[in-house]
């Protein structure tokens, strides 16, 4: 490609640096763009991977129908496929109208999937099927529909790994890898980093009204020294700070470390601690899965120890009725005085006695003896309960088995 046309590509779509691997990279991508063929971008997270789709459709032939980006990663698994291939209505709780989804509404068009490699097994299925007939089928209906759609993709995902641990399909991976489009990390772009830094300084100064920030040799090579693990948009955060924090607007090496970590050499965004010193986890996911691992045991042994004290309470309360006289039942004698039971010298079980300690209030005769009152708390028990014996016997504090006794003592068996 001559230099005065990437020249003027970079600066339709504000692309910044001379790098070779830059200029490479936009070459591809309008060598590519006239001819329909799937394309995938490969780089790390903040690198820019998002402008290339943007040039390859803007050079197609397809520049005047539709384009959309999707981040794969963003959408939830569960509406992922209706996101993506659309669905009827009452297909699902929610879906209260037909949906074309993406691929319907940009037939003619470019579909852009960014993250790609963090689809679920089961869309990744479908999306192949697109690609390799172009029909798909929506979310809840057996039509089958056609598509014309051509597919960018990008990850950061390194995909044979992925291939290997069976979180993407290898027959998905060559179908859009037709054409691969490697995109260079801000460490490998030299001068680049320089250039960048000016462009966002200058940005924040127009639109902020400031002075506009400027390095000095010192803070230039510290800014080229560091390898940047968060690419272009970690360099676009660092100067925004600088712009805002710092005082001073010459920028020394001095300021300069005071924004950027001391580790150069290192591009991990952040290093996890090892854990008992033999063990360390690469990143965020494996972390999660062992804190539900262990919330998982810790549930488990929480229900082992319910589970023993509800058996612990029971045989508690299996043994309790189980308390009696040491005389038959035949020989006991009813209370028939006001005296209570222990005067007679009768042994007796906690159930009669919270029976037979109960006094109504004081407006109730006081000559009445014990088998009136108890007959009538009886009576007006199972009246306040509809004749429900269970609760009745609930409500008095005495036992199923007492409640009975007492009905048929009474003579209030129906």
């Amino acid at each position: 490609m001559k230099t005065t046309e990437l020249q003027a590509i970079k600066q339709r779509y504000n692309i910044v640096g001379n790098c070779e691997a830059l200029n490479h990279v936009l070459d591809v991508a309008l060598q590519v763009a006239p001819i329909d063929l799937s394309v995938l971008i490969v780089g790390e997270s903040g690198v820019g991977k998002e402008i290339i789709p943007r040039v390859i459709h803007d050079n197609s032939p397809r520049r005047r129908e539709k384009y959309f980006a999707i981040n794969c990663g963003a959408i939830p698994e569960g509406t992922i496929d209706s996101e993506l291939f659309g669905h009827v209505k009452g297909s699902y709780t929610g879906a209260i109208n037909d949906s074309p989804g993406y691929f319907g509404v940009a037939n003619k068009g470019t579909l852009f999937l960014d993250e790609v490699g963090e689809l679920p097994m089961a869309t990744q299925a479908r999306l192949l099927r697109v690609l390799e007939t172009g029909e798909y089928i929506p979310v809840g209906s057996t039509e089958i529909r056609k598509t014309d759609v051509r597919i960018v993709a990008a990850t950061n995902v390194n995909i044979r790994q992925a291939i290997s641990e069976g979180r993407f399909r290898e027959d998905l991976y060559y179908r859009l890898n037709s054409i691969p489009i490697q995109m260079p990390s801000l460490r490998e772009r030299g001068e680049d980093i320089v250039l960048l830094f000016r462009l966002f300084a200058m940005q924040m100064a127009e639109k902020y009204k400031m002075e506009r920030i400027t390095l000095d040799e010192g803070a230039k090579q510290l800014l080229l020294k560091y390898k940047w693990p968060g690419n272009v948009r970690q360099l676009k955060n660092i100067t925004e700070q600088i712009s805002v924090l710092s005082a001073d607007r010459l920028i020394t090496a001095d300021i300069l470390r005071k924004f950027i970590p001391e580790d150069h050499e290192t591009t991990q965004l952040a290093t996890i601690p090892r854990e008992g010193g033999d063990h360390s986890f690469e990143n965020e996911r494996e972390i999660l899965y062992k804190i539900l691992f262990e919330l998982r045991s810790n549930v488990n042994d929480m229900r082992r120890e319910v589970s023993a004290l509800k058996k612990q309470l029971n045989d508690v309360q299996d043994k309790a009725p189980a308390v009696a006289s040491p005389l038959p039942a035949t020989q006991l004698t009813p209370i028939t005085t006001s005296a209570p039971a222990a005067s007679y010298g009768m042994p007796y079980t906690a159930e009669d006695a919270v029976a037979e300690e109960y006094v109504e209030p004081e407006k109730e005769q006081e000559n009445l003896n014990l088998n009136d009152l108890s007959k009538q708390m009886l009576e007006k028990a199972l009246e306040r309960n509809h004749g429900n014996r269970k609760r009745a016997a609930q409500e008095l504090g005495i036992s199923d088995r007492t409640l009975y006794r007492r009905l048929k003592q009474y003579g209030l068996e129906k």
